[in-house]
């Protein structure tokens, strides 16, 4: 076991990545010499070179089109886009072009490309940095969607994600970047389905569903329930395309109660999606309507005010209060 942090995690999986396979590259602004606003790829340039770590314009539809590209001809990209909100120039290029190539082809075509977009808020930052536009991207077949909450997961996911044929957006939780973990890099790759969400905290009276960087809000807030004598499951979907609902519905037969957790706002969000999905197929086992708890519907607020919008300890708890009162 080696400890790194999330960022660390997904440099050594990038790293993995370039030596094992010569048709991988990475691509974005800013990624070379810099090594990315948040040095992710630090180093990387001076180890595999310009033409494997690409420094691109200020042109997201252009990193996401000509990535297209490379995968048609049997590369492997990998694009970082900066910040969550600086994606939406590449939006038309991922729902359009991307998402749809595998099926307007029949089959015929892949399109294995890999986006790594740093997401959310906690780090004080300006307007268009601090967003989670994950649904958006959920919502349109044809794209995976994983988001790592740990330093092991990053370190397998990114690779994983480069071997998967179809194209994977990894959403990664910014403010956790510098969160430290054990990673266990002798592990093989396929040993964790990168789709299949992981039990972290076993329990008994209620399940608490988070992902990216609600999980450790998650957990704690499981932790201070104990103390109450309530034993909180916590569940880390790890995926959000494909969601798997197998392992939330059979949490919740045992429970009876579910809560569901991301930053981005309750409205029209994930959490909605698995709150119908549970109450279609674990109707008869709830004991309490599923509630989400999650970012307010308003555009991201100002850093001297974001700790008021984002969701904290005491929101998933008192989310808790209002589940085992019925």
């Amino acid at each position: 076991m080696t400890t790194m942090t999330i960022a660390k995690a997904i440099n050594e999986g990038l790293r993995a990545t370039l030596g094992r396979n010569p048709k991988s590259l990475l691509m974005g602004e800013d990624i070379g010499p810099l090594g990315g606003v948040y040095r992710v790829t630090d180093g990387l340039i001076g180890e595999f070179g310009p033409d494997r770590v690409v420094d691109t314009p200020l042109a997201e539809s252009g990193i996401i089109g000509t990535a297209i590209g490379l995968a048609l001809r049997g590369y492997r990209p990998v694009c970082e886009i900066q910040f969550d909100g600086f994606v939406f120039p590449g939006f038309n290029q991922i729902t359009t072009q991307l998402a749809k190539m595998h099926a307007r082809s029949n089959g015929n075509l892949t399109v294995p490309v890999v986006i790594r977009i740093p997401y959310g808020g906690g780090i004080g930052s300006v307007e268009h940095h601090s967003e989670s536009p994950e649904a958006l991207f959920a919502h349109t077949a044809g794209l995976r969607i994983i988001t790592p909450s740990n330093a092991h997961d990053a370190y397998w996911m990114v690779q994983q994600a480069v071997d998967c044929q179809d194209p994977v957006i990894i959403f990664e939780p910014k403010r956790r970047y510098w969160l430290k973990g054990e990673v266990d890099v002798t592990a093989p790759g396929v040993a964790d389905d990168p789709f299949k969400a992981h039990i972290l905290r076993s329990g008994t009276d209620a399940t608490v569903v988070a992902y990216g960087p609600l999980v450790p809000v998650a957990l704690a807030a499981a932790n201070a329930a104990e103390e109450d004598g309530r034993s909180v499951e916590v569940i880390d979907l790890r995926s959000i395309s494909p969601l798997d609902f197998d392992t939330v519905t059979a949490s919740v037969q045992k429970t009876g109660r579910l809560i569901v957790a991301h930053e981005a706002p309750t409205f029209g969000g994930i959490g909605g999606e698995i709150a119908a999905r549970i109450s279609e197929r674990a109707f008869h086992s709830l004991e309490a309507p599923v509630i989400r708890v999650g970012g307010f519907h308003m555009p991201y607020p100002v850093a001297k005010v974001e700790e008021d919008y984002l969701p904290d300890i005491d929101r998933i708890l008192e989310a808790l209060d209002r589940s085992l009162s019925y």
